[in-house]
């Protein structure tokens, strides 16, 4: 099979990955009233583990399981990146949070070279901040006032260090993986972020109700958990072994433009026609990032 074909689809991955992560962001803002942060992200690891084991358990073999520490560190990070944003959200609002995500490919490109010795053309780091630029504008509405009253503050500061996390993940799933099958690899990492979710969470797990949860806070679960964590971490594993990790978190980018997509959808308005030329500039640097070589 051709390296431009695996390339296609590593990139095909991450389209897809922006898109089921987007989907995410309605049902956890609908779900989040009826349970906690930290027993909703134990739920969805809990669920995404279920899934996937039924899954790779035929792939399973002795040697796959060989320092298993690998998978604590791979699926620590992305567990340790929804921690922070919890935590980050306490002080903070989700418009200044997503700004601050749009730093993460550019922490990726640092640390995929540290890593991995992964070069990033000066194009794609111009493309990387146009992308970045027009999720600004997009993330902001257009509003250039709010855009310049960005302050960084507490709240900031912790989801910085999740963004940070988040930017390694790639990096280290690519570094720790000894060629185990996508499926396996992908089912051991999720059950490293179980593990550290739960130690963090137990007591908000405990005191749960869970019987007594709405049908919405099961499907938002199960949505997160099959689809935005099961789903995308496969996406992610599977892109990492085609793609560089600048390259990789870039899609990151598109989650805002598919949030306004299917809030659309969905009836609840679109946004101001000043919005959409960050949408454009969003889809041109990942253009561009698809053919630089």
């Amino acid at each position: 099979m051709s390296t431009k074909r695996e390339v296609f689809r590593g990139h095909a991955a991450m389209f897809l990955f922006a898109a089921l992560i987007s989907i995410s962001f309605s049902l956890g803002d609908l779900a989040a009233p009826h349970i906690s942060p930290a027993a909703l992200a134990a739920m969805r690891f809990v669920i995404a583990a279920v899934v996937v084991g039924i899954v790779a358990a035929p792939q399973v073999r002795i040697e796959h399981l060989v320092k298993p520490w690998r998978y604590l560190a791979v699926g620590g990070l992305l567990a340790g990146y929804f921690i922070f944003m919890f935590e980050a959200l306490r002080l903070t609002d989700p418009v200044s949070t997503s700004a601050i995500f749009t730093l993460t490919p550019i922490m990726s490109a640092i640390f995929g070279y540290w890593l991995l010795r992964q070069i990033t053309s000066p194009i794609m780091v111009v493309s990387l901040l146009l992308a970045g630029t027009g999720a600004i504008w997009v993330i902001f509405r257009a509003d250039l006032d709010a855009i310049l009253g960005l302050r960084i503050g507490p709240g900031e500061q912790l989801f910085f260090i999740g963004c940070a996390m988040h930017a390694l993940y790639a990096p280290v799933g690519r570094l720790f993986n000894r060629g185990e099958p996508i499926l396996v690899y992908t089912f051991c990492s999720i059950c490293g972020g179980l593990l550290v979710t739960m130690a963090y969470g137990f007591g908000g797990i405990v005191s749960t109700d869970w019987l007594g949860l709405p049908p919405i806070a099961w499907v938002a679960a199960f949505y997160l958990g099959v689809c935005a964590t099961a789903g995308t971490v496969f996406l992610v594993q599977y892109a990492t072994l085609r793609l560089t990790s600048a390259r990789l978190m870039a899609y990151g980018y598109l989650v805002p433009v598919f949030v306004i997509l299917w809030e659309g959808l969905l009836g609840h308005g679109w946004v101001a026609w000043k919005v959409v030329p960050g949408v454009l500039i969003i889809l041109l640097a990942l253009l561009v990032l698809r053919y630089q070589k």
